[in-house]
């Protein structure tokens, strides 16, 4: 039975989401999990959810062979890749780096670079949304854009800089997309420094 799938079932057999599979350098195998996503409520895993997928998946990888010198379960750190549709759903609003597989092209329209392939903003579901509806042709897509990100390009402003209450806000793009279209996409990994974790943040691991 291949990794994947001797993961998959064990960490969902739990309870649990399987959120990444990481093979480092040492022979280091890392387990990523979460409790699956409702609306409304958010529990975060803990070092005892960690123990126990740990735990059981020692016997799984034993008995199918698997080859490993370390195995590390954890929570998601602040970085989270989003993986699929409920991840975006969950993640609505939240800031998010994505990359997509292939450079926009002369599909920007003289917005951004042609060649701009990773991009930083909020993202924003759009339900029942066509390609036409946000300014980029996607219309050869075999299915219309569900997602956007929306960002500004304009420097960030600095702790402390003072801003005048006449600065006109800063222009805001946005780029609509297909999950097809993307290569990579992750939370940004924002540290907030007054103490409150953002959401989805943190990391809490177990290791063998």
């Amino acid at each position: 039975m291949a990794l994947q799938q001797i993961v998959e079932e064990t960490v969902t057999g739990l309870g649990y989401d399987l959120v990444e599979i990481e093979r480092s350098a040492g022979g280091l195998l890392r387990i990523t999990i979460d409790w699956p996503w409702q609306p409304g409520s958010e529990p975060f895993v803990n070092v005892e959810d960690c123990e126990k997928v740990n735990r059981q998946l020692q016997f799984a990888l034993e008995v199918d062979g698997v080859t490993y010198n370390r195995l590390e379960v954890s929570s998601p750190g602040i970085d989270r890749p989003l993986r699929n549709d409920n991840d975006f759903k969950r993640f609505v609003g939240h800031l998010v780096d994505i990359t997509l597989k292939a450079p926009m092209g002369e599909a920007a329209a003289g917005l951004v670079h042609g060649n701009r392939k990773k991009f930083r903003g909020t993202l924003e579901y759009l339900e029942g949304t066509t390609p036409a509806d946000v300014g980029r042709d996607l219309s050869q897509l075999a299915q219309p854009v569900q997602w956007q990100i929306v960002w500004s390009d304009a420097p960030e402003i600095k702790p402390g800089q003072r801003v005048s209450k006449k600065r006109v806000p800063p222009p805001l793009q946005a780029l609509g997309f297909t999950r097809d279209e993307l290569r990579e996409a992750r939370l940004a990994p924002v540290v907030d420094f007054k103490g409150r974790r953002p959401k989805g943040a943190g990391e809490t691991p177990a290791q063998d």
